[in-house]
């Protein structure tokens, strides 16, 4: 019994406290010196040693604590406040003015869930118009809040949900409801899903890329849904495997890294080249929407090579 005891007074270390951030540890007794080789040998202790290099506070920083403290919850008092949606003087003209800006992005969205509730009842050309009112009022929140002064990140941020929303949602599936019939299910669903897709990325990568007021890298979502809107609504006369196919290098063309043009220098061409689209649309406006698209996509990898050139 008592070298029973002994032994289980060794072996019985209580770690207690912890005050201030230091650890104590109190051994309730010490093993008795005559018995302290032979209760090593009988049970084995040899193998359990400390291993060599390895100091007792090493140990005892990896041995359980009782009872278990909670973990220490920091809190950020910059972070604490909430962030106001509307940096800046917050007037009452000035929250006029951004719910005005913000009504048009929300605009946007209702009109791409309109087009896909008509695109489920087979109105497809109606839902492309839908489409099509959804890029103006997609162009028209970022003008106004330019002019007016009330652009903010949150502003930034809720344009590309309803962007994601209205071009990378609904315009495909305007696109598929349109391709019903004309080709197979899975050769539509796969080119609509491929524009979901590279839209999704198309947006996420806008919106942490360092922005250039020269050129796009890569096609606009929102002008790749208006190609898109335009071709339905116009019921542009292209076979269905070549509509496909095109809708596919549309997707591929969203996420590429050549430069296309932004519309502000394509309104500085010469007069005749914009006079030549207007003419073109009263003799054939499908062919001359057909060159259009065309030309620009191509316009993208002629500058890549250019400035590979010139570089």
């Amino acid at each position: 019994m008592r070298r029973s005891s002994t032994f289980a007074r060794q072996v019985l270390l209580v770690r207690v406290g912890r005050r201030d951030g230091d650890l104590r540890t109190t051994d309730l007794t010490l093993p008795e010196h005559r018995y302290a080789d032979r209760q090593r040998r009988r049970y084995g202790l040899d193998r359990l040693s400390r291993p060599a290099g390895v100091s007792r506070a090493g140990i005892e920083a990896v041995m359980p604590v009782s009872p278990a403290l909670p973990m220490a919850q920091h809190t950020d008092e910059a972070t604490a406040g909430s962030i106001p949606l509307l940096p800046g003087e917050r007037t009452m003209a000035r929250r006029m003015k951004f719910a005005v800006v913000n009504a048009c992005t929300l605009s946007s969205l209702m009109l791409g869930m309109l087009a896909i509730f008509l695109a489920m009842q087979g109105e497809v050309r109606i839902a492309a118009l839908c489409l099509i009112a959804c890029v103006i009022f997609d162009g028209l929140d970022g003008a106004l809040a330019r002019r007016l002064g009330v652009a903010s990140p949150f502003g930034a941020q809720m344009d590309s949900l309803a962007d994601m929303c209205s071009f990378g949602l609904a315009a495909p599936v305007v696109v598929y409801a349109s391709l019903a019939g004309s080709v197979s299910t899975a050769a539509a669903a796969v080119a609509c899903a491929l524009v979901a897709a590279c839209a999704a990325i198309r947006l996420a990568r806008f919106n942490v890329s360092p922005k250039d007021g020269r050129f796009f890298c890569g096609v606009p979502t929102t002008m790749a849904a208006a190609v898109l809107a335009v071709t339905v609504a116009i019921g542009l006369p292209v076979p269905g495997p070549v509509l496909v196919a095109g809708v596919a290098l549309l997707a591929f063309a969203m996420v590429s890294s050549f430069p296309y043009a932004k519309l502000a220098r394509l309104v500085k061409l010469p007069p005749w080249l914009l006079f030549a689209p207007v003419l073109g649309a009263l003799v054939d406006i499908r062919l001359t929407f057909a060159l259009i698209v065309v030309g620009y996509l191509v316009s993208g990898p002629v500058l890549w090579l250019r400035q590979r050139r010139t570089a």
